[in-house]
């Protein structure tokens, strides 16, 4: 294979990547309205477009491998088809956890209700979706230092969830009704926390990208 198409090549390879995490963040979005406004139909919609995502990742693998096996590439070349091989898989596993949102969405339709905290959930969904965008935006900006700036919020993540849950629990002791509810928000809590997570991660393959190390931010 030419150069030029080895390039476009790899460049077909970047941008599937992005419109798989594009695709994934969009879900997010739809499954955190779901889980306040406990939209049934929205939720199944979500439930129903994992498949999807599954399918992007198992086309970027293998397109991935095809590439190492064939073109045996080196250098930076080879960093850049590991770290879409590696990073698709984080996104995949963000997609599970959007996915198990719009389970418990399904969950808490008919169930008692906290208000203020759903607020609290909603708010933290779209700063959590606001971590993925940025992670995506800074891989195909190629920006290392940018990287590292979008896995600081990972704390500040954990702090609102932290606080979240108390109001839950505090809750869930003052009206016992909410206890099925609380139960679905808590464990909707770890699913930001751990797509945030997986955010991360996709901000230390980017450093990888560019630096040829692994490091952990």
């Amino acid at each position: 294979m030419l150069r030029t198409q080895f390039e476009e090549e790899l460049n077909k390879l970047h941008n599937q990547f992005y419109s798989m995490g594009t695709q994934v963040s969009a879900q997010l979005n739809k499954a955190v309205r779901a889980f306040v406004s406990h939209d049934r139909e929205l939720a199944e919609d979500v439930i129903t477009s994992d498949e999807m995502i599954n399918q992007l990742e198992t086309k970027l693998e293998t397109k991935s491998l095809e590439m190492i096996a064939l073109q045996q590439p080196v250098s930076g070349d080879l960093r850049t088809i590991i770290t879409v091989l590696k990073a698709s898989s984080d996104l995949e596993r963000m997609g599970d956890h959007v996915t198990s949102i719009a389970k418990a969405a399904i969950n808490l339709k008919g169930e008692e209700r906290i208000h203020e905290v759903e607020e609290d959930i909603s708010l933290l969904g779209e700063k959590v979706k606001a971590v993925v965008d940025a992670s995506l935006n800074a891989y195909i900006q190629g920006n290392d230092k940018r990287a590292r700036e979008i896995a600081d919020q990972y704390q500040t993540v954990k702090n609102v969830s932290g606080e979240i849950q108390e109001k839950i629990l505090d809750a869930m002791k003052e009206n016992t009704e909410t206890i099925t509810t609380g139960k679905d928000y808590l464990m909707t809590l770890v699913f930001l926390e751990r797509i945030t997570g997986y955010a991360v991660n996709l901000c230390e393959w980017i450093v990888y990208l560019k630096s040829g190390n692994i490091v952990e931010l």
